[in-house]
């Protein structure tokens, strides 16, 4: 039976099996849709998809739920009842991992991360470069609120990072 994964989450899963991740990316691939990420929070797992180019559609997400529900029946997913909700990220989308990091570059975000000193501290800045070496990488984040200061973030030290809508 697949379920809940044990252990730690990878950068685009959260309590999901990977090898529920493995075939969920299939699934996504073979619809034309690239997936961000998958989370299981009580009984609710949620799959965010998404389209470079133009987006992601609700005829994408219907049939990527379509085939993700089969293939959660006939895999035995879960103990007890769940509920699938499939998705875009949304314009104020959540940044997981490098690729996302590297792919905003330029974007306005709001980060909370990790002193030095071990506290938590948010900002809001411009994404201005992304960094992979050494892995997983870091970025540099233009701040102009309260003082304009540029930041050099290691990933690691990030705990939640999401985009601002600009208009």
């Amino acid at each position: 039976m697949l379920r809940m994964s044990e252990g730690k989450s990878e950068p685009r899963q959260k309590g999901v099996d990977p090898e529920l991740i493995q075939e969920f990316e299939s699934i996504a691939r073979a619809s034309g849709c690239e997936l961000v990420h998958a989370e299981l929070k009580g009984n609710v797992l949620r799959v965010f998809l998404d389209r470079e180019a133009e987006g992601v559609s609700l005829g994408d997400c219907e049939q990527v739920s379509k085939h993700i529900s089969a293939y959660l029946d006939v895999a035995d997913f879960g103990r007890s009842r769940y509920v699938l909700e499939v998705s875009s990220p949304g314009l104020d989308r959540q940044l997981y991992g490098p690729r996302d990091f590297a792919r905003f570059v330029g974007r306005l975000a709001r980060v909370t991360f990790l002193t030095p000193e071990g506290k938590k501290r948010t900002v809001v800045g411009r994404l201005e470069r992304f960094d992979p070496e050494p892995a997983p990488g870091s970025v540099t984040l233009a701040v102009e609120e309260p003082r304009s200061e540029e930041l050099s973030l290691r990933l690691e030290d990030i705990r939640l990072a999401r985009l601002e809508i600009e208009i």
